[in-house]
């Protein structure tokens, strides 16, 4: 299942004293959905610049980041040549 951020209830989260960072902080889906969408373009540009590829499925890396670890599901190519500069 696929988590992703609502403000409002992060902030309703925030007023009832949720930890803002951490694994479990109410910033860590947002910071996921961020970085994965951003990895998504990243790899959407790659395409666009070679003819015979194209995404091949995601495989899960351990993230760790400014508000705890999460795991990120990062987009591959057919070709194997995709890099993330991200």
């Amino acid at each position: 299942m696929k988590e992703t951020f609502d403000l409002n209830e992060a902030l309703e989260q925030i007023k009832r004293g949720a930890k803002i960072d951490g694994k479990d902080g109410v910033l860590a889906p947002l910071i996921k959905q961020l970085t994965e969408a951003a990895l998504e373009a990243e790899l959407e540009s790659h395409l666009s610049k070679e003819i015979k590829n194209r995404k091949n499925g995601k495989s899960s890396k351990k993230m760790k980041s400014s508000v705890g670890e999460f795991e990120l599901e990062v987009p591959r190519d057919r070709n194997g040549t995709f890099e993330p500069q991200l």
